[in-house]
């Protein structure tokens, strides 16, 4: 079973990383299922789609058991803040998290993966634009975050971003590319439905797509 809107996102990584002299493959598409039903998700899981993103904690843990009963192969990424006392739960629950922004969440996911003897992956949050409303730890204070993490024994996959809205992203994302290429980081988690050929052609690891794939609600 093919889904348009799966495939068509696919040629569309391949062909932005093609013109970045890129490998498509490496490129990890994160198809964002938030607010979607798992009637709505499971046509992309038997297209091969086995990445996942998530913004809340209750709401994966109400679709995503008996999904990945079916499909265990999947990945679940949580892609939305979280808060500390939801760690063990996201802990148990994701393969990797996103919105890793201040100390006291390290110290919480810290504890949750020593509890549960797992470790999960995570992507320090960059609040890349200095917004007031935004998640994401202050440019500043991204060093110290990534040291605090790393001495948490936390193992980090990259940094994310969110730009601003409304505005070029490209300053942005290249931006967040020189922050992680100042801290030894390659990974990458940068770029959703409207601008995620811009964040490939700026070293995007990981793009978050949601709207392009499902519509706007679930």
């Amino acid at each position: 079973m093919t889904v348009p809107a799966l495939q068509e996102t696919r040629d569309r990584i391949a062909h932005a990383a093609s013109i970045a002299r890129r490998k498509p493959a490496d490129v990890a598409l994160v198809a964002v299922s938030k607010t979607h039903s798992a009637e709505r998700i499971r046509p992309l899981l038997q297209d091969g789609q086995r990445m996942f993103g998530e913004n809340r904690v209750q709401e994966a843990q109400d679709k995503w058991p008996a999904l990945r009963e079916e499909f265990p192969d999947t990945s679940l990424h949580l892609v939305g803040q979280l808060q500390s006392n939801k760690a063990d739960d996201a802990v148990a629950l994701f393969d990797a998290i996103h919105s890793l922004d201040r100390p006291s969440l390290v110290k919480a996911l810290a504890k949750a993966m020593d509890k549960a003897d797992r470790r999960v992956p995570c992507f320090v949050q960059v609040n890349i634009g200095g917004e007031d409303q935004k998640g994401g730890c202050a440019i500043a204070d991204t060093p110290a975050l990534l040291t605090q993490a790393r001495d948490a024994g936390i193992d980090i996959a990259g940094l994310m971003c969110v730009p601003p809205l409304e505005v070029e992203p490209a300053p942005f994302f290249a931006l967040l590319a020189r922050i992680a290429a100042d801290n030894g980081i390659t990974g990458l988690s940068m770029g959703m439905s409207s601008d995620f050929e811009t964040a490939i052609m700026l070293g995007a690891t990981h793009v978050r797509v949601g709207s392009a794939l499902f519509g706007t609600r679930g």
